[in-house]
């Protein structure tokens, strides 16, 4: 990892316990990139016995948070949506890949799969962020 996004990343987890409460883990973290993975737990899941898919967008969303503000230029969502693919269960290892789109001087948007642990895309993912033009540390 680059310094610079290794710190800006790590300081986002030191003061995001949503994040840790999840469970997520960092694998890779490059100039727009992130991935980032996490475990299913049976208190994630709804009353269908899936998980619930607040827990698989709160991952991409991490992703993406990662991804476009690990320039250290403090940057919020301004839009998201995503499309559920696959069933997620109790147990199963979900990665989000975060790749950038465009970076713009104000805004930057962003493209995340969330994939299984037999690589099977089980959503996609996609947000615009605004950059604020401040620094995170």
């Amino acid at each position: 990892m680059n310094e610079l996004h290794e710190k800006v990343v790590t300081h986002m987890m030191q003061h995001d316990a949503f994040s840790q409460w999840l469970g997520i883990e960092i694998l890779e973290i490059k100039e727009g990139y992130a991935k980032i993975k996490m475990i299913i737990r049976k208190e994630m899941v709804n009353g269908f016995l899936v998980v619930h898919g607040g827990v698989v967008f709160s991952l991409a969303d991490s992703a993406f948070a990662f991804a476009c503000n690990n320039r250290n230029n403090l940057s919020l969502a301004l839009e998201c949506n995503i499309s559920f693919l696959k069933r997620v269960n109790i147990g199963d290892q979900l990665t989000a890949e975060a790749k950038e789109i465009h970076n713009g001087k104000s805004t930057g948007v962003y493209s995340i799969d969330v994939t299984n642990q037999n690589n099977q895309q089980v959503a996609l993912f996609k947000g615009t962020c605004f950059r604020t033009g401040k620094n995170l540390i």
